[in-house]
């Protein structure tokens, strides 16, 4: 079957909600809609646990969140960071899932009330293909869909990630601490979303 076409009014016409947050998240990441794909990546010891989880925070501010921690489960490090980042503040809509296959998460989206953001971490971990990534994403179109995933020499690791990069609308690369969005809801050049203040003024000052 042909796939519809759409004139300009048409497509102007169409009605997204966008994340309603302000501040340092506005500034950095402007205002995507709630089920905008986000692509995540950083190199090991950038600080992008901590975003991630700083992420996690904020949007439960406007809905349910389900952290798939495939790489590290919950594991020592884990616990920390739900410590360091009073988790327990948004335990009503905060959930943590240390492993699930492929068909369970997708039953599991399927309930009612399911959660509306889904962080995989990581994409890498989860072992899915591209074409599996996007099938869930395309199965549950008002969900939003938070992939963390590795990366080596600044790149993501794999083809599959590679490709869903280029698929998400907002795309983050933490470094020193600092989160930039590279997508397409970026702000003015430069800026960042300050994840560890300490930890860029020590890196400023050539300090460890």
């Amino acid at each position: 079957m042909a796939k519809r076409v759409y004139n300009p009014s048409e497509v102007l016409a169409k009605k997204y909600e966008p994340l309603p947050w302000d501040g340092a998240w506005k500034e950095a990441f402007g205002c995507p809609a709630m089920n905008e794909k986000w692509f995540i990546t950083g190199a090991s010891a950038s600080g992008k646990s901590s975003f991630v989880m700083q992420l996690a925070k904020k949007l439960c501010e406007y809905g349910k969140v389900l952290y798939v921690s495939y790489e590290e489960g919950i594991g020592q490090s884990f616990q920390e960071r739900l410590a360091r980042y009073e988790m327990e503040d948004v335990k009503k809509n905060f959930f943590i899932l240390p492993e699930e296959s492929y068909e369970e998460l997708h039953e599991r989206l399927s309930k009612q009330r399911a959660p509306k953001f889904i962080i995989i971490d990581s994409f890498q971990y989860a072992g899915w293909t591209y074409p599996q990534a996007m099938r869930l994403i395309e199965r549950f179109p008002s969900r939003c869909f938070i992939f963390i995933s590795q990366e080596d020499k600044g790149a993501p690791i794999g083809k599959s990630a590679v490709r869903l990069r280029y698929a998400a609308g907002v795309k983050v690369r933490v470094s020193g601490f600092k989160a930039y969005c590279q997508g397409r809801y970026t702000g003015e050049a430069g800026t960042y979303y300050p994840v560890w203040e300490e930890g860029i003024l020590r890196i400023s000052n050539g300090l460890k």
